[in-house]
């Protein structure tokens, strides 16, 4: 059976998640001021890889709240 997340794993998420922000944030400015349509393509593609990965982030602390106590134990 799985265990709710510790406070140290719900850190390190949280922090990934932030790195996979700050990815998309530069690939988007990449292909807003690129002029290389092979670029841009490179950069669109690596967004949608990001957002795929902050949303499984995003879905592994939604299910630690699905299992979490409501309690303070």
């Amino acid at each position: 059976m799985l265990q709710p997340m510790t406070a140290k794993e719900l850190e390190y998420i949280a922090d990934s998640m932030s790195n996979e922000d700050l990815l998309m944030k530069q690939c988007t400015a990449v292909v807003s001021i690129s002029t290389t349509p092979a670029i841009k393509n490179c950069c669109s593609q690596m967004i949608q890889m990001h957002q795929q990965h902050y949303d499984s982030l995003m879905h592994a602390i939604e299910h630690h709240q699905q299992m979490a106590p409501t309690q303070p134990q």
